[in-house]
């Protein structure tokens, strides 16, 4: 007698029962990494321009007090961010004078609106400068 091998009917439902599973969890899995990656882009887009604002306070000793402002949309691709810094003198001498140095902290938030959540995240810095006379006598 002639053995005639393959596969049955049953067998045909459980192996393909298993790869319709197994596509649905890989689909998944994708569909999980393409959101964080769009995330981390938006990321890494607003760190870069919290670090190009951060350059700007750090290299302009004119800028005290509070600020505020929101990024071009030409410089975040269309996300809705902005930024608010707040500049107050750290250390001061005791006798403060005109040419004396000061340490200034800045502190910077960063904000981005993800969907219709906002999200933050703050640098501190700090800068040397060295007083006016007309900041000499108010540290």
């Amino acid at each position: 007698m002639t053995g005639k091998r393959g596969f049955t009917l049953l067998e045909m439902i459980v192996a393909t029962t298993v790869m319709g599973i197994a596509v649905v969890g890989l689909l998944s899995g994708i569909a999980g990494a393409t959101r964080n990656a769009a995330r981390l882009r938006e990321y890494e887009r607003v760190v870069q321009l919290a670090r190009m604002q951060m350059d700007f306070l750090l290299a302009d000793r004119t800028v005290s007090g509070s600020r505020s402002g929101r990024f071009e949309p030409q410089q975040t691709g269309g996300l809705e961010a902005g930024w608010q810094s707040r500049i107050s003198a750290s250390q001061t001498p005791p006798n403060p004078a005109a040419g004396q140095p000061v340490l200034d902290r800045i502190e910077l938030e960063i904000w981005w609106m993800q969907g219709e959540q906002r999200r933050t995240f703050t640098l501190d810095a700090f800068r040397t400068r060295f007083l006016s006379g007309s900041d000499a006598g108010t540290p």
